[in-house]
C-alpha cells in the first residue's frame, strides 16, 4: 500500500509540474526538481474542503479524493478560526469558520520563490510556516542548515515540524511574531513572506543584507500585490510591484476586523458606466490603481450578485447591473470613477510599473519612478 502510494504521488508531482512548465513557470531546473521531489501530500495529512452550503468537511488520508487534491494546484485550508477545535469537530459532520491556515496554491508558491532570485549560500528567513511545505522547498533548495522559518501560531508550528521531519528536512523553526522577524539568525540574504502585509515589517529590513531582498504580498483589500524590494542598509529598502498577482491570508497582527462597520444613510442612486468587474478584478490592469486612491475600502458580494463597498467611517456603495447606490460620509463609487479617469490620463498603467520605497518615516507607491510626483501612502 504504502510503495503504490509514493508511485502514485510521485506520478501527480510529475503532472503538477508539466503543468506548472506549461504556464512558464519553473524556468529554474533547482525549483523544478524541488517540485518534482519534495512530497506535499506529507504536508498534508488532512485539510477542509469548502461545502456548496459555506461549511467545511474534513478529508484525510482514509477519503480517496485526499491524494489526489494534495497535487492539484489549489488553496488547501488546514485551520479555521485560529484553532484547532474546528479540526476535531470536522470529524463528527460540516463544521463552519474562517480559514486561518492552509497550503497556498503550487503555482503562487513557484511565482514567489523564483522571485526571490535564490543562490546556493544564501540565506533564507521564512514568514509564516503553515504546514511546512513552501519550507521544504526551500530547504530542498538550500539545505536546511540555512532557512528559518517562523509563525505565530505553536500548534500550527508544532504540526509543521513533524510534517517537515517526516519528508526529512530540519530547518530552525520558531514560534514568535513574524513581524519581528528572527534576529538570532540573520542577517539574511533572503526573506520570504507567505502572508500579507498592511505595511513592510521595518526588522526585515534590518535583518537582510544590503542589497538582500524581501519578497511579500501586500495586504490591501483592493489592488492586492508581490512586491520585491532590495535592502539598502537598516529599515530603508526599495522595489518594485511585479507583474504577477499575489494573495495570501494576512499576518494576524495585520488583520482588519470590518464586519461590524457602521454603514451611514443612503445619499444617492444613480446609473454608472464603471463596473464591478473593471473596478475588481483580480488581473485587469485597473485594480491595483483603484486600491491606490480608495485606501482601506473594503469590497465584497452578496447573495444576490451585488457587489458593495464599505469604509470604516460608515461610507458603502452598493452596485448591480449598472445601478450604485451610496451612503455615508463620502461616495465610494464616485471616488472609483475619479481613480478611473486619472488612471486613462496616465496611459493606464499595469502594475509592474508601481514602486514602493519604504523608510522609517513613510512607506509610499510611486509610479514609473522613485522620484515620480505621483506617490500614494502604502496604507
Amino acid at each position: 500500500m504504502g510503495d503504490d502510494l509514493e508511485r502514485e504521488a510521485a506520478v501527480l508531482r510529475r503532472q503538477l509540474v508539466d503543468a506548472m512548465l506549461t504556464e512558464d513557470l519553473l524556468t529554474d531546473p533547482h525549483w523544478r526538481a524541488a517540485f518534482q521531489e519534495v512530497p506535499r501530500h506529507l504536508f498534508l495529512p488532512w485539510f477542509f474542503n469548502r461545502l456548496g452550503s459555506g461549511d467545511w468537511s474534513l478529508v484525510t488520508s482514509l477519503d480517496e479524493r485526499w491524494l489526489p487534491s494534495a497535487y492539484q494546484d489549489r488553496v488547501l485550508v488546514t485551520q479555521l478560526d485560529g484553532t484547532e477545535i474546528a479540526r476535531q469537530a470536522a470529524a463528527l459532520g460540516p463544521v463552519s469558520g474562517t480559514p486561518t491556515c492552509s497550503s497556498s496554491m503550487p503555482t503562487i508558491m513557484a511565482i514567489m520563490l523564483e522571485a526571490l532570485e535564490v543562490h546556493s549560500g544564501h540565506k533564507v528567513l521564512e514568514i509564516g510556516t503553515g504546514t511546512g511545505y513552501n519550507t521544504a522547498l526551500l530547504c530542498h533548495r538550500l539545505g536546511g542548515d540555512l532557512v528559518s522559518t517562523v509563525d505565530v501560531d505553536p500548534d500550527i508550528v508544532a504540526r509543521a515540524e513533524e510534517n517537515l521531519s517526516r519528508a526529512g528536512y530540519a530547518p530552525a523553526s520558531v514560534t514568535g511574531d513574524g513581524a519581528l522577524g528572527h534576529a538570532a539568525n540573520s542577517p539574511y540574504d533572503r526573506v520570504l513572506c507567505t502572508c500579507s502585509v498592511s505595511r513592510i515589517p521595518l526588522p526585515w529590513l534590518e535583518q537582510t543584507v544590503p542589497g538582500g531582498q524581501v519578497v511579500t504580498t501586500l495586504n490591501r483589500p483592493i489592488g492586492a500585490g508581490l512586491v520585491r524590494l532590495t535592502a539598502t542598509g537598516g529599515p530603508h529598502a526599495e522595489g518594485r510591484v511585479l507583474l504577477d498577482d499575489g494573495r495570501f491570508m494576512p499576518l494576524r497582527a495585520h488583520r482588519t476586523a470590518w464586519s461590524g462597520w457602521p454603514r451611514g444613510p443612503q445619499t444617492s442612486r444613480r446609473q454608472t458606466e464603471l463596473s464591478a468587474r473593471t473596478l475588481l478584478r483580480p488581473g485587469l490592469r485597473f485594480e491595483f490603481y483603484a486600491g491606490l486612491l480608495l485606501p482601506g475600502v473594503m469590497p465584497w458580494t452578496d447573495e444576490q450578485g451585488g457587489t458593495w463597498l464599505a469604509h470604516a467611517d460608515g461610507s458603502w456603495a452598493n452596485y448591480v447591473e449598472g445601478v450604485v447606490v451610496q451612503g455615508g460620509p463620502r461616495s465610494l463609487w464616485d471616488l472609483a470613477e475619479t481613480a478611473y479617469e486619472q488612471w486613462d490620463a496616465l496611459d493606464r498603467p499595469c502594475r509592474d510599473r508601481f514602486g514602493l520605497t519604504v523608510t522609517p518615516e513613510a512607506q509610499y507607491f510611486w509610479l514609473d519612478t522613485p522620484d515620480s510626483p505621483h506617490r500614494w501612502p502604502l496604507a
